[in-house]
């Protein structure tokens, strides 16, 4: 059995320390080691998006990204996407519009909507589908979805 390694990287903004098997996923490094159990365990073959989180603002898929991979980076999951106990921007418009029925996909949509938006504050409808393309969801059809990111993408462009 190989030794386990030494990570350190940043999750949440906070440092994070932790002693790993090399096999180790960054889901489960983040779910069983960090207790940040916000990022779910979908498929575990990098289809669903329910496990998506940002390693240095770009989205990554946590059930197939290894943990070791990660060592020394930005880390950010749906638990440090609220600021002081508000939520953000996107969250409140899936909240408004009711875009979670059982929310299991939620912080992935959220996940990656958040970095879609800070990518790219204008992008088109064309754009926002295929980026929420990569996550799926089997309770609402879609339809609450796009208009909670139509939402969030309109109140975004509209704050200062």
């Amino acid at each position: 059995m190989p030794d386990p390694l030494v990570l350190h990287l940043v999750v949440n903004g906070e440092p994070a320390r932790a002693l790993v098997p090399p096999s180790r996923t960054l889901l489960e490094l983040l779910r069983d080691d960090l207790a940040l159990t916000g990022t779910k365990h979908g498929c575990d073959v990098g289809d669903c998006g329910a496990c998506t989180v940002l390693v240095n603002g770009r989205p990554r898929l946590s059930c197939i990204t290894l943990a070791a991979d990660c060592a020394n980076e930005a880390v950010q999951t749906i638990e440090g996407v609220a600021q002081q106990g508000e939520l953000s921007v996107i969250q409140a418009a899936f909240d408004h519009h009711v875009a979670a029925q059982c929310g299991y996909c939620t912080p992935g949509f959220v996940m990656t909507l958040t970095h879609l938006f800070a990518a790219d504050p204008e992008a088109d409808e064309a754009e926002l589908r295929r980026a929420l393309g990569s996550n799926i969801c089997r309770c609402t059809g879609y339809v609450k979805i796009l208009a909670a990111a139509r939402d969030a993408q309109a109140r975004l462009r509209a704050s200062p």
